[in-house]
Formats: structure tokens, sequence, C-alpha cells
């Protein structure tokens, strides 16, 4: 078993207060745990069932909280799955599969399965963007459309926020505060308690270190799906504006939208998918 928290009482004590918060969920939710190959997979369902599906693939450290503002807005048309990716802050198993290979799409394939998805709309953010990236390349046909927000794997790593970070911790709890300020871009002022969480988790949580893979131009070019993207300008995470040119190249079904003034997090979009979604 992958060792990705610091301690197994910091597990247990992320968990408590993810369960937490899945108990005053926004709306009417069933809770699955579904049996995947990596190990179980933990998704929560929400929508009318026969409404049409769409899956959530959130980014590193976190899980399903990840959409808890968009839910109320999106299951009300669509039959929503927030799925949490294995080896994260979750419920779900803590496997990592190997991302340069076919697993983590042969984990995806379980999950639909599993959930009775023949094919979905995907809405993903940041490590999850790749995941869907890298699933509607290498299984088309199951996926509708895609709503990407910050994702990996188009534009490259980009690491020059790391002697800052570094300086920054030598402060105590101020300096990895303002670090996670710095690597997600959110303003202390008026998302204090979103980086506080952010804050509490990495405090026990061991993310995935190595670079993610960077999809080439012949897989980007036979994406044929509608797809959207939407990256920040600010984005010391990723390069967005390598995102940028190469979707814009690229997809030929796609529209891309650069935020300015907008860092690694990008939140606040839930109409902009929802029109999306809403699309033919």
């Amino acid at each position: 078993m992958t060792t990705i928290y610091r301690t197994e009482g910091g597990a247990r004590r992320l968990e408590q207060q993810y369960r937490a918060v899945l108990d005053a969920w926004p709306v009417e939710a069933e809770h699955r745990l579904v049996p995947t190959r990596e190990g179980d997979t933990f998704v929560s369902v929400s929508g009318p069932a026969e409404a049409p599906p769409v899956v959530l693939l959130h980014g590193s450290g976190a899980n399903a909280t990840t959409w808890r503002g968009d839910l109320a807005a999106w299951s009300a048309e669509f039959r929503t799955h927030a799925v949490d990716l294995v080896g994260e802050p979750g419920l779900s198993a803590r496997s990592r599969p190997v991302l340069d290979s076919p697993a983590p799409a042969a984990w995806l394939d379980d999950v639909l399965d599993e959930l009775g998805l023949d094919h979905a709309a995907l809405v993903a953010m940041s490590l999850g963007g790749w995941h869907a990236l890298d699933y509607a390349i290498r299984r088309p046909a199951r996926v509708d459309r895609l709503a990407l927000l910050c994702p990996g794997g188009i534009g490259r790593q980009t690491y020059g926020w790391l002697p800052a970070a570094m300086l920054l911790r030598l402060f105590g709890p101020w300096g990895v505060r303002r670090t996670a300020g710095l690597v997600t871009g959110l303003d202390r002022q008026t998302l204090g308690p979103v980086l506080d969480s952010i804050v509490d988790t990495f405090a026990e949580f061991r993310p995935r270190t190595e670079r993610l893979p960077v999809f080439g131009d012949q897989a980007l070019g036979g994406l044929a799906m509608p797809t959207m993207i939407i990256v920040g300008d600010r984005d010391v995470m990723y390069d967005s504006a390598e995102t940028a040119r190469r979707a814009e190249a690229l997809l030929p079904n796609s529209s891309v939208t650069v935020l300015p003034g907008v860092g690694h997090a990008v939140l606040g979009q839930t109409e902009q998918v929802l029109e999306f979604l809403r699309s033919r």
C-alpha cells in the first residue's frame, strides 16, 4: 500500500473532516464505493437518474469537495458523479497507478463500468484534467465532451515558485499559508477558509511529485469531442500561455479562455461549465 499520508493519525483526522463535509452536502447524494483494479473508489452521485451523465475529476491534494459550490447547479440538469481519485486524500484506495501507462485509463474504465456509464461528459481540474485528457485520448468513444480547468498535460509544469516556497516555509505556519496562496493564487482575505483547508490537508498528505506527462501534438489533435479549457494567466504550476496556445492550435473542436489575474485554482466557473454542458 502506498504511503500517501505522513501519519495514520493524520489520515484519520482528514477522513473525519471529509465525512463531516459529506454529511452536510449541498444536494441529495448517493455515496458509493465501487470496486476497481486499483482498489475501492468513492463516488458521490447526484441529480436525476435519467439525466445526461457527467463525471467530475478533482486535482491533486483534493477530493469531491472541490465541486461543492457547483453541484446544486449542475445536478439540477445532469447526473453528476464526483469521483475521488485514487491516491489522493479522499475515501478512495491509496494506490497510485503509473501515469505514463495504460493504468489510469483502465482504472477509470472500471469506475465507469461499475457506475453503468457507457459514456459521459468529463469535467476536471488540474491533475484530474490530465486524467480526463488521457482517458479521452485512449477511450474517445466514451467521452462526450471535456470541460477542463487549469488542466495538466498540455502546457509544461513550471517550478519557478519553489525557491520562494522553500524560503517562506522557514517562517512556520504563516509561511506555509503564504506558500499555499502563492501556489494556488487564492486571496487569503476573501478565501481564507479555503486556504486553511489546503494547508491542513498538506500538513498530513504527501502529494505526487513526478512530472506530469505532456501529451503530444498527434494525441491532442485526435480529440474531436467538444472541449472547453479555462486557465489563469498567473498559474505558477503550469505554463498557461503554452496550454492556451497548444489547445487553440491542436484541438479541433475547442474553446479556450484565459482568465486575467487568476492563478492555478480556477474557481467560480459554475455557469460557464453549465452552459458548455448544455450546448449541442
